[in-house]
């Protein structure tokens, strides 16, 4: 993973891009902690994140609510250390009510590819169970599946 670190490559940049969707894909909020340095700064919606204790207390909180979560991440623009994302994720509360969110990410990074800062801006659509575009399996979203460009999202 020594090749994913800044200054970022379109190829790295959009690998970091992967490799973060699959980590979110997993809902594993403490492997999902570690690609964050230890006093990672998130801004998510209206609520601030502090380092990996927060962030892993953070994640827990959302998956709970977020059933059946399901993202797609896209890479927007890059530079040497910064990386610019558009995602849209599925998911269904304790009521069976769909929804998609849609949002874009800033992210930038330490010298060790850490990520150390996290903007995020979401906006959540209400949908009908029907209106679903992501049916894999939960987990990591198979290589075949169209991203958002090709589901026209």
């Amino acid at each position: 993973m020594s090749s994913l670190v800044p200054p970022f490559t379109l190829e790295t940049a959009t690998r970091k891009v992967r490799l973060a969707e699959d980590g979110w894909n997993s809902r594993d909020p403490e492997r999902v902690s570690l690609v964050y340095t230890p006093d990672s700064h998130w801004r998510n919606r209206a609520e601030f994140v502090n380092g990996r204790a927060e962030i892993v207390a953070f994640l827990t909180r959302k998956w709970a609510k977020e059933l059946d979560y399901r993202l797609i991440k896209e890479i927007w623009a890059f530079t040497n250390d910064r990386i610019a994302v558009r995602f849209a994720y599925e998911w269904h509360d304790d009521s069976g009510n769909w929804f998609r969110s849609y949002g874009n990410e800033n992210w930038e990074f330490d010298a060790a590819g850490l990520m150390q800062r996290r903007f995020a801006c979401i906006n959540d659509l209400p949908i009908r169970e029907s209106e679903r575009k992501y049916h894999w399996p939960l987990g990591r979203r198979p290589d075949d599946h169209p991203g958002l460009t090709e589901l026209g999202l």
